[in-house]
């Protein structure tokens, strides 16, 4: 063989040996949107402050239990909101909420090494030394640990398109990516925030003309605040703000902003997490006035080389739709602390209604707690659906308190306990004795009024 040849014949060995052969792609249908159907006992839409507490509960009591969360992990406000200082848990140095939120909030503190305020010591007018700062990472991933645990189905990335109460049962249509589900329900709890679910099944709903600011939660760093001239920034903030270079009501404090470097400083007027469409209009916002607010801050002397250590993927928002409950909590109930029957769980913030000029929290009389009855976990004439957390039927007052992660979840606890027990008695939550699901709720460990 001629040297030539050789090579030629080595060569297409080789190749051959190098290069695979050409296969025909699998034949696998990827048939995007096709519905299949599935059923469970309780079928809690939104996974956030109130639905996973509420989802852990129904799963221990042994229900079959279904959570769709429209996000990618658990904990909303706590986690995706970066509001990671939960409260208040406490009223006049006494504990008030307990049961599964508070077990989740504990685990936190102690898998991550951090530490709880002094609870004995009453706040008085200040509330936020009672709030807890715990890792939000460690909540996100305990919290989806004890859902899987409780033998909870977890369904991230869908939202409902339909709500239908037939036959005694609720069909309720999902929609994810590249699926379609319907899932057939004895008993339903929007933990949405805003009501979404009771809108969809028909039911009234109600909200203000205008939101309360949201918030876009962000860490700054990059300068030493003990070596800053304050004087001299506030005049040169003073002087942004008068030629529109940057906006107060965006940032209330260029103080506070620098000391507590960013955290839950911001506000987004007409914060709106309703639709797709406002809630992008709503994260656009905060972005746009956290970049604007960071380039001048580059320009005060100290602040030459400010960094921005980390921000949310999404604005906190802080009110959208409530239900119309069979029963409204008005202000007079909350500052009050009026006891009903079916109080179920605790409430204990000041009124925290935020505007435009900022926020002046209206503090309770000593000793004053409020509670949350079932009859406003329940939207009026509905059957076997309760709602948990922010959208709980209340006036705008009364819910500026009522929002808070604590007292949510409070709320789903409650829920879970009311929807269990009406599922095993083929009832409506309404139908259900307060005496029994304050029994059982005990047996959780949760602090129930009365």
């Amino acid at each position: 063989m001629r040297r030539r040849t050789m090579l030629k014949t080595v060569g297409a060995i080789s190749l051959t040996s190098i290069v695979p052969k050409r296969s025909v792609a699998s034949s696998l249908e990827y048939r995007v949107g096709s519905r299949k159907e599935i059923e469970t006992e309780i079928l809690i839409i939104g996974g956030g402050t109130a639905g996973t507490i509420a989802a852990i509960q129904a799963g221990r009591t042994g229900c079959s239990t279904i959570l769709v969360e429209n996000g990618s992990q658990l904990g909303g406000t706590t986690t995706t909101g970066g509001v990671s200082f939960p409260g208040l848990f406490h009223a006049w140095g006494k504990q008030i909420i307990e049961g599964i939120g508070w077990e989740l909030v504990s685990e936190t503190v102690r898998f991550g090494n951090d530490t709880f305020p002094d609870f004995s010591i009453p706040t008085g007018r200040w509330h936020w030394k009672h709030q807890i700062r715990l890792n939000p990472y460690l909540y996100a991933l305990l919290a989806e640990e004890k859902c899987l645990e409780a033998g909870v189905h977890i369904r991230y990335y869908e939202t409902p398109i339909q709500a239908v109460f037939k036959n005694g049962l609720w069909e309720v249509d999902v929609m994810g990516k590249g699926i379609h589900t319907r899932i057939r329900a004895n008993q339903l709890i929007d933990c949405t925030g805003n009501a979404f679910v009771t809108a969809l099944a028909g039911f009234k709903v109600l909200r203000e003309e205008e939101n309360q600011p949201g918030t876009l939660q962000f860490k700054i760093g990059g300068y030493d605040m003990g070596k800053l001239d304050m004087n001299l920034i506030q005049v040169k903030y003073d002087e942004a703000v008068a030629n529109g270079r940057v906006s107060k009501i965006d940032f209330r404090s260029i103080n506070a902003l620098l000391q507590n470097q960013g955290d839950n400083i911001q506000h987004i007027l007409g914060a709106d997490s309703t639709t797709s469409e406002t809630h992008t209009i709503t994260n656009i916002k905060g972005r746009t006035s956290l970049l604007k607010m960071l380039r001048f801050l580059r320009t005060l002397p100290g602040c030459e080389k400010v960094r921005l250590l980390s921000m949310q993927t999404e604005a906190g928002v802080r009110e959208t739709y409530r239900i119309d409950g069979e029963y409204q909590i008005t202000h007079d109930d909350y500052v009050s602390g009026k006891v009903h029957e079916d109080s179920l769980s605790y409430s204990f913030y000041p009124i925290d209604l935020h505007d435009k000029h900022g926020v002046v929290p209206k503090h309770l009389n000593e000793h004053t707690v409020a509670t949350v009855p079932l009859r406003a976990l329940i939207p009026r004439n509905s059957k076997n659906l309760l709602v948990a957390g922010r959208c709980v039927s209340s006036d705008r007052l009364a819910n500026s308190a009522l929002r808070v992660q604590a007292s949510c979840m409070g709320m789903g606890q409650a829920a879970a306990i009311t929807a269990v027990i009406a599922s095993r008695k083929g009832i409506s939550p309404l139908e259900v004795e307060p005496k029994e699901i304050k029994e059982l709720l005990r047996k959780y460990e949760a602090i129930v009024p009365g």
